[in-house]
């Protein structure tokens, strides 16, 4: 249940919801201290984006967020320290300091050029001559969040699978979990996208399939489905954070949208922080992330608990490099993407199921209207007392009960659309 201050706060906390957005207007990429800290600690980190501008190296690629170089900052460019990191796109060779202090698979993977596969969990009960696929198969991929991975599927809705011809394939997508994390890698919605591709479209040999997608997820997943039209049976999207493009603002609109400046609730408050302040961010995750296992101990000690649920081990499966450009360059950059994206979608007549919790506090429900009123023809479930997670967390065997009917209806719609 989400929490709700009391009256005699509510005067408060808006007086310090102002002065956070006054001091983040200021200030909302740059801390001179932790950059010099960041420097410190991480050797030779990634260039910033303190004090680059539109016409420099690299911001104008194509798949490339304005955020990334256009958040307002009155420091950009000032007070630098005579910090000046290398930063080379992909294919040109990049320095980076050690990430992790342990040697395990997700630590580790960040080392990697990209040029192999994503991490992928896979159901496959049913295999066909070939291993991969049949003619009475229903292939499902899964798609998780921003700072997730597949066990967001593999550890709710796999276990809860009925149908014996459904084949399951939930990725760890470029930069999360235990899928590659690549210093040279921008992580446009393109790279995450080609990677899926490769890793299960291309690797399964997938004829057609369903789609299912969880907040930042969706993007990816629109962009798939608009890819392959009449390869797509259906599409189930969660929370989708969409934004409509409004012009040449499209990816500004969706950064003060999804992260808004102001410190309540907690989890906004993260939010913005994390998506303005790049040196914050980093530095954050050089505790926390590169010491991962410290910090799971301390919990495992704190809660007298041998497992750690998923949600947390989760958080620190990544680099900053790959969640601060997957952040900027797919839930900013790809609102520019996304109008034609559900055109595409509307125009090939695919089944489309939106479901969003009212108490949602990371992506706002007029998302999922807006998506809603893009694709006419979508269903629209907006879930009472339920947040970003609980849509699926909690009620996982009603939830999957739910998406098998929907993918056999899906499956009976498909068959009707090509002939």
């Amino acid at each position: 249940m989400a929490f709700s201050p009391p009256w005699w706060l509510s005067h408060d906390i808006k007086d310090l919801n102002n002065q956070a957005r006054r001091a983040l207007h200021q200030d909302p990429g740059h801390s001179n201290g932790l950059r010099f800290l960041d420097e410190l600690l991480e050797k030779s980190p990634s260039r910033c984006y303190c004090d680059e501008s539109n016409g420099e190296e690299g911001s104008l690629d194509e798949g490339i967020s304005e955020t990334l170089h256009e958040r307002e900052n009155i420091f950009r460019g000032k007070f630098s320290l005579g910090l000046r990191r290398d930063h080379k796109v992909k294919g040109h060779g990049f320095k980076h300091g050690r990430w992790s202090d342990c040697c395990c698979e997700s630590c580790i993977s960040w080392q990697g050029k990209g040029e192999g596969k994503l991490h992928v969990v896979t159901n496959l009960p049913n295999q066909g001559t070939n291993g991969y696929e049949n003619e009475t198969s229903e292939n499902v991929l899964f798609i998780h969040g921003f700072i997730s991975s597949s066990s967001f599927w593999a550890q709710t809705v796999f276990p809860q699978i009925t149908q014996p011809n459904f084949k399951l394939f939930a990725v760890d997508l470029l930069g999360f979990g235990r899928s590659p994390k690549p210093a040279d890698c921008l992580y446009r919605l393109e790279d995450h996208t080609s990677m899926i591709e490769k890793s299960v479209i291309e690797s399964y040999q997938l004829k057609s399939f369903h789609l299912v997608a969880h907040s930042m997820g969706c993007i990816i997943a629109l962009n798939l489905a608009a890819k392959y039209p009449d390869r797509v049976k259906s599409i189930t999207i969660l929370a989708p954070p969409y934004c409509p493009s409004n012009g040449e603002n499209a990816s500004h609109n969706a950064l003060n949208k999804l992260a808004e400046k102001k410190i309540w609730p907690p989890l906004a408050f993260g939010s913005a922080v994390m998506s303005w302040y790049e040196h914050v961010g980093r530095t954050v995750c050089l505790a926390f992330c590169r010491n991962h296992l410290i910090w799971e101990r301390i919990v495992k000690l704190l809660t007298g608990k041998r497992g750690l649920h998923f949600f947390v081990t989760d958080m620190t499966k990544h680099t900053h490099h790959s969640a601060w450009h997957t952040m900027h360059n797919v839930i900013c950059g790809g609102a520019k993407t996304q109008d034609k994206n559900l055109e595409i979608i509307k125009k090939a007549g695919i089944s489309v199921k939106i479901i969003h919790g009212d108490k949602d506090q990371v992506v706002p429900t007029e998302c999922s209207y807006n998506v809603k009123s893009s694709v006419p023809h979508a269903e629209l479930q907006i879930m009472n007392g339920h947040d970003h997670n609980s849509m699926i967390v909690g009620r996982e065997k009603e939830f999957t009960r739910e998406l098998e009917d929907f993918w056999l209806s899906s499956s009976r719609s498909y068959v009707t659309r090509e002939q």
